[in-house]
């Protein structure tokens, strides 16, 4: 394990049925890093994600968030650590304002502590007007920001996020942008993983390319890039681009069909 990662992912292997989703993979990630993981879809981000956070138990491997062991000892490692995973269901029957104070107390945060800390993040990612309307009400995109603001209400020092800016408006992940950029620059680590190749390469400064569930590179942006834009490195190392040249030539045709 490298002492400097925030995140240390060694020999992680998860199979549903004869399918392989991730294979003995590895991966550090630097404190005070802003990481990037980028795959096709069905790569196995999520899987590895959810094995690093205690959401989905490997087969075999480690994950060590922190210095702590996540699966020898969750509880201690996950104090360290603020999750927006990908499609598990809110408490949303609970207002927003109501949602991010429960996991600040769920935490076992001070009362006093989580109260103005839920509503100063309410107001920050815009959702001041909504925090009492139940979150069964909110937009997916409104979904988003609150479940990062359950992530962040405990001030973690690592953040995984998978597809932070999924359903959100540009004005919001501006925002969100601001946010993860200052929190990066007060000593947190982030990781997140996207599919938007330019959103990888203007905010991270660290990134990973997995495919069929192991890592293909890995490393600083610009190492990875290889001398070009981080798209074509990544369509360069996944394959499977599909030459449609002579394809769907019905779609091209001048006039009504």
């Amino acid at each position: 394990m490298s002492a400097a990662a925030a995140l240390s992912l060694r020999g992680l292997t998860k199979r549903f049925g004869t399918t392989t989703a991730v294979d003995a993979l590895d991966l550090d990630v630097p404190a005070g890093s802003f990481y990037g993981v980028v795959g096709p879809n069905g790569a196995g981000k999520t899987t590895t994600l959810s094995m690093a956070t205690g959401l989905l138990r490997p087969d075999t491997g480690r994950a060590i968030v922190l210095g702590e062991d996540l699966w020898a000892d969750p509880v201690r490692a996950k104090r360290r650590l603020g999750v927006l995973p990908d499609g598990v269901r809110l408490f949303d029957r609970l207002s927003g304002l109501e949602l991010v104070r429960y996991s600040g107390l769920l935490r076992g945060m001070p009362r006093d502590v989580v109260e103005p800390r839920a509503v100063e993040l309410l107001d920050a990612l815009g959702l001041a007007d909504a925090g009492a309307t139940l979150v069964v009400d909110y937009s997916a995109g409104m979904t988003k920001k609150v479940a990062l603001a359950c992530a962040l209400v405990h001030a973690p020092r690592l953040l995984v996020l998978d597809e932070p800016f999924e359903a959100v408006d540009p004005v919001s992940g501006a925002t969100i942008r601001e946010i993860l950029t200052a929190y990066v620059g007060g000593g947190g680590t982030v990781v997140l993983s996207s599919h938007v190749m330019d959103l990888v390469e203007r905010l991270c400064d660290h990134v990973a390319v997995i495919s069929a569930g192991r890592v293909l590179a890995a490393g600083r942006l610009e190492d990875v890039r290889a001398g070009v834009g981080l798209e074509e490195r990544f369509v360069d190392l996944v394959g499977g681009h599909r030459d449609i040249t002579g394809s769907l030539a019905w779609l091209r045709a001048s006039g009504p069909g």
